[in-house]
């Protein structure tokens, strides 16, 4: 692990210019180090714009400038031919037919994609794609059934019914197999992006790669693999369900992120985005208490205990991963609660103070969890 930032590192590691070691060195940095993934997630989000900036043909008068500029400091620089073949190529017939001659290879391949054979479409794709293979059942590509074997195209949908399933190779990092009532679609593959929609039913992937390169969009949030291994489902409502078996997630929607370990779960709801992780080993009273307070909007009584202070009574050491992801979340008011709490069941290291946690200083967050981390393990 760095013991430093690794920022200089960043686009190095984004275009797989380094090493398979340093590789897995920085991958790791970057699950624990919130500022480097920040920084990261800018360097990806440059290199995804640049790579769709159009290509803009320069005019005619450029090529006449350097023409003459040329002339002007060696006659020899430019020869005769070459002259003439720029000319050639400059003029506006030549340019006129180049824009027919693309014009009408475009027509032909939309053609024959329109009038391709049905049986072709859903199993034989143009384009990037992923290998699926069935596991039970009749799932389906489009209109059309799945074999033993076909292949995913990005925009496509891969279906299942009541009695099927299949499984999807995620280009040369993982898996994911989708199981029963699932509608999933291909979004983007490329090296620097894998991504799924889950728009209904049930996945369970497992994922060797570094962070930031696989995603799953569902109705209320975004699932960003951290290198690990997880289930997620969304109902018929858009509301989602994170857990995870091995590894780190994270939930995002807009501003709002919830990083879940391994053993832990989050709930998600449309609109609101991801609520706060929890360990699934929890008591019931304190979920139910958790859920009431990321995504009910009931008031409480006068006089009648409120879902945060059952949360707070029923937090163990290992809930501290809940405290800790409540801090930010929770009202001016209620933030000092939050902190006693959770100071009571780990102490702060040194350096972090009451007054610079409430105040959601950020570097001292980070150091809090730092020592928090190693305690949401299974061994809690």
């Amino acid at each position: 692990m760095f013991s430093k930032h690794v920022s200089s590192f960043s686009s190095a590691y984004c275009h797989e210019e380094i090493s398979s070691e340093q590789s897995r060195r920085i991958a790791e940095h970057l699950i624990s180090c919130r500022r480097c993934r920040i920084e990261f997630e800018e360097v990806k989000f440059g290199t995804r714009l640049a790579a769709h900036l159009p290509l803009i043909e320069s005019p005619n008068s450029l090529w006449s400038g350097i023409e003459i500029a040329l002339d002007g400091n060696d006659q020899t620089a430019l020869s005769s031919p070459r002259k003439r073949i720029i000319s050639f190529l400059i003029q506006p017939r030549f340019v006129m037919a180049s824009l027919a001659l693309v014009v009408l290879v475009t027509g032909l391949a939309v053609y024959w994609l329109r009038h391709q054979p049905r049986g072709l479409q859903g199993t034989e794709t143009v384009g990037p794609s992923w290998d699926v293979a069935r596991l039970n059942g009749a799932p389906r590509i489009g209109p059309a059934l799945v074999g033993d074997k076909a292949k995913l195209g990005v925009g496509q949908w891969l279906e299942t019914d009541t009695n099927s399933r299949a499984q999807i190779i995620v280009s040369d990092i993982g898996q994911v197999e989708i199981d029963p009532n699932t509608r999933v679609r291909l979004v983007e593959t490329k090296p620097t992006e894998h991504r799924l929609e889950l728009a209904q039913g049930r996945l369970s992937a497992r994922i060797s790669a570094p962070p930031k390169l696989f995603f799953v969009n569902t109705p209320s949030g975004v699932a960003e693999d951290l290198g690990c291994a997880y289930t997620l489902e969304v109902d018929e409502a858009g509301n989602s369900l994170l857990r995870v078996t091995m590894g780190w997630v994270s939930l995002q929607l807009k501003d709002r992120e919830s990083v879940v370990p391994a053993g832990a779960a989050c709930a998600t709801k449309p609109g609101i985005g991801p609520g706060t992780p929890y360990f699934e080993d929890a008591s019931e009273q304190f979920r139910a208490a958790l859920a009431s307070l990321d995504f009910g909007r009931d008031s409480v009584a006068a006089g009648k205990v409120t879902p945060l202070e059952i949360v707070l009574s029923g937090a163990r050491v290992r809930d501290t991963l809940t405290l800790w992801n409540l801090l930010p979340r929770v009202s001016g008011a209620d933030r000092p609660l939050v902190y006693d709490r959770l100071a009571k069941l780990v102490p702060p290291p040194p350096g972090v103070t009451r007054e610079g946690v409430l105040k959601l200083n950020q570097q001292m967050l980070d150091a809090w969890k730092e020592q928090l981390e190693f305690r949401w393990s299974n061994s809690f």
